[in-house]
């Protein structure tokens, strides 16, 4: 599991930072690749990653601003080219079937594949298959807006072999059937559980990604115990009124959410183009007073959510 950014900018395309857009990367997974939000050029910042927009299977609307889904018209045309004729889940505010619709309807534009659309009201879960569930929360923002939560499921136990052989388990395919877990009868007669012969499960992680919100106790939900938070950080350091006055957050606020929710990391992007350079690890900086494991992300820029490490007695590290 992986997240890559596409764009990390606020409002408008800048020079260094493209608007919002963010890829999950699950192809050791389910060889698909989630996007959150579609700025405008999407498409053209992938040409320089190694995502084929054909992987990608589900994109995550956070809300209905242009600078989070102009660039849907182009990338859903051009997945057409590009091999991509497995269908497509678009999630997202009431209103994005719309967009969608009237852009390839006026530009004629002919799709090689269906577009699914859930478009949400209620806050819970909204998609759920073998290896993931997907929560969606209402925000804060001037136009509806969501935030989501992407939970892995728990991994099954290693197998023992070591203790399997201690017990004089011979090797081959029962050793298959207890890694699932099953119960089975041996030659000999015997009866074994495969739960007797697993290790701690290993719990899957959770990845929050926040749109653009003031703060909101929906916020929290999302967050609680994640491994990662990928927040908004709009506005700086002293500057709470006036991301209150715009529907946003600052920095520190993000970092006081991930502090009080113990979330493991936090990205901030969402960057305001006031922001540059120095000014932007100064962000940084400032929101590590705070909650110390906090970096200001750029495009392009590529993060590995690991797994974490548990203990002989089952306990987290």
């Amino acid at each position: 599991m992986e997240i890559q950014f596409l764009g990390t900018g606020a409002g408008s395309p800048g020079k260094f930072r493209n608007v919002t857009s963010t890829a999950l990367r699950l192809l050791d997974e389910r060889n698909s690749v989630w996007l959150f939000d579609v700025g405008e050029a999407t498409q053209h910042q992938i040409l320089r990653t190694t995502l084929k927009p054909r992987k990608i299977d589900k994109i995550f609307i956070t809300h209905l601003h242009g600078d989070h889904i102009f660039g849907l018209p182009g990338l859903l045309s051009s997945r057409s080219f590009q091999g991509g004729n497995e269908p497509l889940t678009i999630y997202g505010p009431k209103g994005i079937r719309d967009f969608v619709e009237v852009s390839m309807r006026v530009s004629e534009t002919k799709l090689s594949y269906k577009i699914h659309y859930r478009e949400l009201s209620a806050d819970g879960m909204i998609f759920e298959d073998d290896k993931f569930r997907v929560y969606a929360q209402h925000l804060d923002h001037r136009i509806e807006c969501f935030g989501y939560r992407v939970v892995e499921k728990d991994h099954p136990g290693e197998l023992m072999v070591d203790k399997l052989r201690e017990a004089q388990i011979p090797s081959g395919p029962v050793y298959g059937e207890l890694k699932a877990g099953k119960t089975v009868t041996l030659p000999d007669g015997r009866t074994v559980s495969g739960a007797d012969f697993l290790g701690p499960s290993q719990p899957g992680r959770i990845v929050a990604l926040l749109g653009d919100t003031r703060q909101t106790r929906n916020a929290a939900r999302l967050t609680q115990d994640a491994d990662v938070l990928v927040h908004e950080s709009t506005f700086a350091k002293g500057e709470s009124k006036l991301a209150r006055a715009y529907y946003h957050s600052t920095n520190i606020q993000a970092a006081e959410l991930a502090k009080r929710t113990n979330v493991k990391m936090l990205l901030l992007n969402h960057i305001s183009a006031r922001y540059t350079g120095k000014m932007a690890l100064e962000l940084q900086q400032q929101a590590r007073e705070v909650f110390k494991n906090t970096r200001v992300v750029k495009d392009f820029d590529e993060y590995n959510v690991p797994f974490q490490k548990i203990t002989a007695e089952g306990a987290q590290k």
